[in-house]
């Protein structure tokens, strides 16, 4: 395998993302960074503590003249600012410089987790990534995003703030568990509806090969994900523009999110709200019935919702009027013009975001009937 992808801002390389099937060249690539003379302190989730911090810390306990680990409950729920407060605190207590490094190891909140509290610490200490969920792998581990959640409001804390490398083995993701992987493939299907229609047809003819994890198909998945989300963060590191248009689906599945209480999945939600965005693309006549109803239809071999029950869709629309991404009062909004081809529009109205919504929606009353 040993792939390699790197990022560059201003044409200029700024990390590396290196794609294994095991942590053997772990040691290898940190050693690049003068490990030998830093602290490292793994941070990681109470879940992907005790299946992969060993094995890490037995790669690099005689590489670096320390290594901790500092472990926090599992769960979206841990995204917050008290949890970084307990890192800070680890941190100063281990008495951790500015010339030390941090390991985030684990999904997305793990990742997006430990870069704010790198980012923040000391004014900022260097980081890596070694994303173990597909949807880490994939979306969040790349392009510099970092963020805590605020209350019940998604990423509102954050910081742009570039790791030094993002190890990628590969294998890890055969030990989630089947809703944690199928979340992830809500992320991977986006990048082929905003981006690639090839890679969306792959994806479909992969189908089968993806439910079984077949580690080949999972590389290329993996790989081919990753060097769509590196072009466009290359073209808008800062969001200001054409990186928006990997929010589709995410304004009402942030939502949804939010509404739920954090109990659905990150994926489980973006799938909804895709089904949602590519149905007022429809409306606009954008894209076709036919392309509608397959967009829709092709979430479900992976294990993905189409349709939710219990929740209320005004109550869904007030929450997308708190999501960050709003500009001048207006919804960001991420439409599809065809497969493949995704647009920023400001002008979405309330009546086709909830009209958007009631689509998804799966009442009491669609029970009985």
């Amino acid at each position: 395998m040993s792939q390699r992808l790197t990022i560059n801002m201003n044409s200029k390389p700024i990390y590396d993302i290196v794609y294994e099937k095991d942590f053997n060249m772990l040691a290898v690539e940190l050693e690049a960074f003068g490990i030998s003379e830093k602290k490292l302190c793994i941070v990681t989730d109470s879940r992907v503590k005790g299946l992969y911090a060993d094995e890490i810390c037995d790669c690099l306990k005689d590489k670096c003249r320390e290594i901790t680990v500092y472990d926090f409950p599992a769960g979206e729920k841990s995204k917050n600012l008290d949890t970084v407060r307990g890192i800070y605190e680890f941190l100063i207590r281990k008495k951790f410089d500015r010339k030390d490094m941090l390991i985030a190891l684990g999904g997305g909140v793990v990742g997006d987790t430990t870069g704010f509290t790198a980012a923040t610490y000391l004014r900022g200490v260097d980081f890596i990534q070694i994303p173990t969920t597909l949807l880490a792998q994939v979306d969040s581990s790349i392009g510099g995003k970092t963020g805590v959640d605020f209350d019940q409001y998604k990423n509102m804390v954050g910081a742009f703030y570039m790791p030094k490398l993002v190890y990628m083995n590969v294998s890890t993701l055969k030990t989630l568990d089947d809703r944690q992987y199928f979340s992830g493939m809500a992320e991977v299907m986006k990048y082929g509806l905003i981006k690639n229609a090839n890679f969306y047809e792959w994806l479909i003819d992969s189908m089968y090969e993806i439910q079984e994890r077949d580690l080949e198909t999972l590389e290329e998945m993996v790989y081919k994900s990753c060097m769509i989300k590196k072009l466009v963060v290359e073209k808008d590191p800062t969001e200001k523009g054409e990186r928006a248009l990997l929010n589709f689906g995410h304004t009402i599945g942030h939502a949804i999110e939010k509404s739920k209480d954090f109990e659905m999945l990150h994926g489980e939600c973006v799938a909804l709200g895709c089904v949602a965005a590519a149905y007022i693309s429809y409306k606009r006549e954008l894209i076709s019935s036919d392309e509608y109803y397959e967009i829709r239809d092709m979430f479900v071999p992976f294990n993905l919702p189409i349709s939710i029950d219990r929740i209320d869709p005004e109550e869904i629309y007030e929450l997308t009027l708190s999501d960050k991404k709003m500009e001048n009062g207006h919804v960001k909004f991420i439409l599809l013009k065809k497969l493949g081809k995704a647009m920023i529009d400001t002008s979405v109205t309330k009546e086709e975001i909830l009209a958007g919504i009631k689509e998804i929606y799966f009442s009491e009353e669609d029970w009985n009937d």
